[in-house]
């Protein structure tokens, strides 16, 4: 037992604790006695002090027991960190493990989404079937449903991505009405999609202030800032908890360096506040770090958020050889403002990864306002599914269909009015069929 551990000295501890003084309301001549103002002060005043003393009285109890506990358990501290957690490091992350059908082909789950989806979405089945891309679709309908005051996914939805292990999605739109969250969301969280993948490369043809960008971006997915853990503590005081795991910063982190091999990347760079959020950042940081060891080939390095933005928008191109990776509101914003690098939302493709299943989706709007007109453009979602078929092992016909797409677009006398042309949206994917080699 350690010599330091005497009752007498815990004893005198907790007096000294439970003794604290409480706080005093401020002066009656600046909040009148009785005043809401006073009230709400000496409410959070009240509660801060409770959880002071409760703090500083477990300190008392268990600061001799820790010192103890250290000395026992020395040999612990060099436990290498990432042994307490799931081990990903014995396979590849997120690999598409489907295979074909009977018939020779995939089967890919379709959601065609809300307002201009099912338009857009005939665009890429035309252009698959020209190319004749061994890929059937299942089409779903993921209307959402309220359960027990719960927004979720039809059953048959879910099935249907479960088994296919994949799905390309249009635009969706979410009910208005209390109850109803993102259906995004709820789709991300249904099948634990950790990964967003977000590339942003320059469309020729589409001029833009910046030239030649070509970023990818990868976002941890399920928790930080967007876990939905929040609450009211007294009337006008909210606490939102961010929440980092070191299992799922692993998981991101072991897919990005993986990713960053994939397509021939050098360099992977965290991105992170860690200056600030010493523990949150710091073990997202701490955990990059460790999982870049295990991956010798790919140089690593880190930089604060508020520097990338500022690069990014003065000079993007030294950000082309690198994958940047980072929490999820880092990667909400800085994904959506390297779209507006290459021209916006319309031009840019995203993927959702999951261990099992993967959705790949245009990120844009539904666009209700020209639903049925055939005025939408379908690029977003057609460039999501060549990275679909890229995951799904599909390289070949994914490079056939994007250089015709770049093709067209670079032509510029076949692309829809959003880019300053005047097809229809069938008349830009005709384009591109005949673009096909």
């Amino acid at each position: 037992m350690c010599a330091k551990w005497q009752p007498r000295d815990i004893s005198a501890r907790r007096k000294l604790c439970f003794y604290l003084p409480a706080p005093q309301p401020p002066p009656a001549r600046h909040h009148p006695s009785g005043s809401a103002t006073t009230k709400r002060v000496a409410a959070i005043g009240s509660s801060l002090h409770l959880l002071t003393v409760t703090m500083l009285a477990g300190r008392a109890f268990t600061a001799p027991a820790r010192q103890c506990l250290r000395r026992a358990n020395a040999p612990s501290r060099w436990t290498p960190a990432l042994s307490q957690t799931r081990n990903y490091a014995a396979a590849e992350v997120a690999k598409f493990k489907g295979t074909k059908g009977n018939d020779g082909k995939y089967t890919v789950t379709l959601i065609e989404g809300d307002g201009i989806g099912p338009e857009i979405a005939q665009s890429v089945k035309d252009i698959y079937s020209a190319a004749n891309v061994p890929i059937k679709w299942e089409p779903v309908d993921v209307t959402p449903r309220l359960k027990d005051g719960k927004t979720v996914i039809p059953d048959e939805a879910i099935d249907s991505v479960t088994r296919n292990l994949v799905a390309l999605k249009g635009p969706l739109a979410t009910p208005v009405g209390k109850g109803h969250v993102s259906l995004n969301l709820t789709l991300r969280r249904t099948f634990n999609l950790f990964a967003n993948v977000r590339p942003c490369r320059s469309i020729k043809g589409y001029k833009t202030p910046y030239d030649d960008v070509d970023t990818v971006l990868i976002r941890e997915n399920t928790e930080g800032e967007y876990s939905g853990i929040e609450h009211v503590v007294v009337d006008g005081v909210v606490q939102s908890i961010k929440l980092i795991t070191r299992e799922a910063s692993e998981r991101v982190l072991r897919y990005a360096f993986q990713h960053a091999r994939d397509i021939g990347r050098k360099k992977v760079r965290a991105v992170h506040k860690a200056t600030i959020m010493k523990m949150s950042d710091g073990l997202f940081l701490s955990t990059a770090r460790d999982v870049s060891k295990d991956f010798p080939d790919i140089e690593f390095d880190a930089e604060l958020l508020d520097n990338t933005c500022l690069k990014m928008v003065t000079d993007p191109l030294p950000y082309n050889d690198k994958v940047l990776v980072m929490p999820n509101l880092y990667g909400d914003i800085l994904s959506d403002m390297c779209a507006g690098l290459i021209g916006g939302l319309g031009l840019t493709p995203s993927g959702n990864i999951g261990d099992e299943c993967s959705i790949f989706e245009a990120v844009h709007g539904s666009a209700p306002d020209i639903a049925g007109k055939q005025l939408a453009n379908p690029t977003a979602l057609l460039l999501s599914s060549m990275m679909m078929l890229r995951h799904m092992g599909l390289g070949d016909h994914a490079n056939n269909i994007e250089q015709a797409i770049f093709k067209v677009l670079a032509e510029g006398k076949s692309i829809t009015g959003d880019l300053g042309g005047k097809a229809k949206t069938y008349e830009y994917a005709d384009a591109v069929i005949k673009a096909l080699k």
